[in-house]
């Protein structure tokens, strides 16, 4: 069973890799996030855009770079950080103990397939939840200054909360929670209940391969 020190130690760790993840893949997700408007917006898209939307990714990000600066891919790299350091750390920090907890503190050898699957979907679900208020200012400062869509002139990620909250009060920080929450539990079903399974299987084909070595030497 997970202790207190082993979540600590797992938690910082998945935290502090998300974040450096976030930081070198974000300028993608600002192109995504901009295509994603591009395609939807009913309003005429200026040529650069419209430009962009039809060259795909690497042409949304040049277009990007030359109108608004290099700088803007990075935006909201503050609420992106805040998200992964608390969806990150939670989502996988969380598993084993919720993983245990399903199975009564069973060894990870004796874990079913399914209960490591409802244990990812379960952090999955805590994690987002949590973390929902950050990838909302994080998607509103990626959208922000796009000549189709509404400026709304956050100076940075703590203004934009705080905005939010003003003007739209607290519950708007939790908007779109429920595709958040089907998406993200999902993912992290997928992504760590195969990787528990996998590392299972591994472990026991590596055994076996090292008795079978060890039965040909002798």
């Amino acid at each position: 069973m997970a202790t207190a020190s082993s979540f600590t130690a797992i938690f910082f760790s998945s935290a502090f890799a998300a974040c450096f993840a976030e930081v070198c893949t974000i300028p993608l997700d600002t192109a995504k996030v901009r295509l994603q408007l591009q395609r939807k917006t009913q309003l005429p898209a200026p040529p650069t855009a419209a430009a962009a939307a039809g060259g795909g990714m690497l042409a949304t990000i040049m277009c990007i770079a030359r109108e608004e600066g290099v700088a803007a891919l990075w935006k909201g790299v503050v609420p992106g950080l805040h998200r992964q350091f608390l969806y990150g750390g939670l989502r996988i920090g969380l598993y084993e103990p919720v993983k245990a907890f399903f199975v009564g503190g069973a060894a990870v050898g004796d874990v079913s397939l399914l209960s490591k699957i409802l244990a990812a979907l379960t952090t999955g679900v805590i994690a987002i939840v949590v973390a929902n208020p950050t990838d909302l200012v994080k998607v509103r400062l990626q959208a922000d200054g796009k000549a189709n869509t509404v400026k709304r002139s956050y100076s940075g990620a703590l203004n934009a909360y705080a905005t939010i909250i003003r003007q739209e009060g607290i519950g708007a920080l939790w908007t779109g929670l429920g595709p958040n929450v089907a998406r993200n539990a999902i993912i992290n079903a997928a992504e760590l209940a195969s990787y528990d399974q996998f590392k299972q299987l591994d472990l026991v084909l590596g055994f076996s391969l090292f008795a079978l070595a060890l039965q040909w030497m002798w």
